[in-house]
């Protein structure tokens, strides 16, 4: 199992994602146990990119479903195609088929658009599916992913339940704006991701801005886990390191007040922010 992980790991980098024991093991149980994985942590620390490389990894498609405050049931699961039903039952009235032979035919697969949860159930090739920021839904949105999560099948009130084709690999993720359900939590395989520790920052860094210079990726890596530490509204995320890595090396190789000062906004994304750090520059980058 060591060597399994271990083999996951590595090749979850060569896909462009560098992650620890810890989370490759998560990973790896997610897939064996054919569980959803729960992923909760900071914006911008890697969260919905692992099922991104996790998805290139195992040759997948991606479905994702993005989460927002009101998402129901037919923006997640499926839709009637309204149109095409009208078509059908003026069809049918010219060839009279009768309203009854209609009603029954026009209530089927063939007229259903599928939103992604359901996309993910009857495809016939495996998937994995992302459920992007669970907690910017609702509770009653929580409540209907429950069957499916832990069934593998969703009910439909016109066709009845639809089991899944094949089983997606599943990742939700949380920035965790607000507590998540138990019902849903017991569902899940867990995991919290949080900003990473210098070294894996530096590779991720090295990784995603080629021919940096180790010492100075060094130094501006150390600069942002020091300007965290600071009582922020909000921390710059590990994407955000790498956009602000890569103003830096278009301004050159040195890491001065100016430059910063110059590209801070690729860094942290609210004006307080931008100033408080602006006011202790002398103190932040003393050697």
């Amino acid at each position: 199992m060591i060597e399994a992980i271990e083999d996951l790991k590595a090749r979850l980098g060569q896909n462009g994602y560098l992650t620890d024991d810890n989370l490759a093991a998560a990973l790896y149980l997610a897939e064996n146990l054919e569980k959803p994985l729960l992923l909760e942590g900071p914006a911008g620390v890697g969260k919905t990119e692992l099922a991104k490389a996790w998805s290139r990894l195992r040759k997948r498609r991606l479905i994702r479903l993005q989460c927002y405050e009101g998402l129901d049931e037919s923006k997640a699961l499926y839709e009637w195609n309204y149109q095409k039903q009208l078509l059908y039952i003026q069809i049918a009235a010219l060839t009279e088929k009768g309203w009854e032979t209609g009603r029954k035919q026009i209530f089927d697969q063939e007229f259903l658009l599928k939103r992604p949860l359901l996309a993910a159930l009857t495809s016939p090739e495996p998937v994995v599916l992302l459920i992007d920021e669970i907690d910017k839904s609702d509770q009653e949105f929580e409540s209907f992913l429950l069957e499916a999560l832990s069934d593998w099948q969703v009910t439909i009130p016109e066709l009845g339940t639809i089991s899944a084709v094949t089983r997606p690999y599943v990742v939700l993720t949380s920035n965790s704006t607000r507590e998540l359900s138990d019902a849903l939590r017991r569902r899940c395989l867990h995991f919290t991701i949080d900003y990473p520790e210098f070294e894996r920052e530096l590779a991720i860094v090295e990784l995603n801005v080629p021919d940096i210079d180790r010492k100075f990726a060094s130094q501006l890596v150390e600069f942002v886990q020091t300007i965290r530490k600071q009582s922020l509204k909000k921390p710059p995320s590990v994407t955000e390191t790498i956009d602000w890595v890569a103003s830096m090396t278009l301004l050159g190789s040195e890491l001065t007040a100016d430059t910063v000062r110059a590209t801070l906004s690729a860094l942290l994304k609210y004006t307080k922010d931008r100033e408080l750090v602006t006011d202790k520059l002398p103190f932040l980058l003393k050697p």
